[in-house]
């Protein structure tokens, strides 16, 4: 498990989409960079294998921040990524420890506290949705309550703005990570310098 003041986890940008192709993502992603963003996690959620593996190494080769990828171990593993990403619905983390090197990072998402049990040995966790208009969001006491019982270094997700990234972070969250707010943004450097 990583420390909760690890710096790469303070601010995670998520992929969007491939609107403007590989290029235009690898060209974002490096803006983000710039403004700060300390991860990069690659999620195209309908993409296939090998798009992600063509669009994972383009990404590793541009930038300095690690990569990793929402999912897909296989990719992640194909590419050299450093580390993935697994929700609630995929192979829990612990069945995935003892195959991957120790300085593999290995991230769980949680939604609600029965998430909790398919995050052990995960080195951080995503909690979220923290804001939004759904019923599910869970505020910031939520997210409080979940990052204590998880005992893991916790990244707040959903809805996650310049404003309410202090208001997490205050509630003991490690980073924030977000899609839109910054490689969905107009100016991904400067949103992620503003978030920072």
């Amino acid at each position: 498990m990583i420390a909760n003041d690890d710096p790469r986890l303070r601010l995670v940008a998520i992929t969007d989409d491939l609107r403007d192709g590989v290029d235009g993502l690898v060209t974002r992603a490096r803006s983000a960079e710039h403004g700060g963003a300390t991860m990069l996690l690659l999620r195209l959620k309908h993409a296939e294998a090998h798009v992600l593996v063509e669009v994972g190494r383009a990404l590793i080769a541009a930038l300095q921040i690690p990569i990793l990828v929402s999912e897909r171990l296989d990719v992640a593993l194909a590419i050299g990524a450093a580390g993935v990403h697994l929700n609630a619905a995929s192979v829990p983390v612990i069945a995935v420890r003892p195959h991957v090197a120790a300085s593999f990072l290995i991230g769980g998402s949680i939604s609600e506290a029965g998430d909790l049990a398919s995050t052990v040995s995960a080195d951080y966790v995503t909690i979220g949705p923290v804001f939004g208009a759904g019923a599910t969001s869970m505020g910031v006491e939520g997210f409080r309550r979940l990052a204590l019982a998880s005992g893991r270094p916790a990244i707040a997700v959903g809805g996650i703005d310049a404003e309410s990234a202090r208001s997490v972070r205050m509630a003991g969250a490690a980073g924030v990570a977000v899609i839109r707010s910054v490689l969905g943004a107009v100016d991904p450097q400067s949103a992620a310098a503003q978030l920072v």
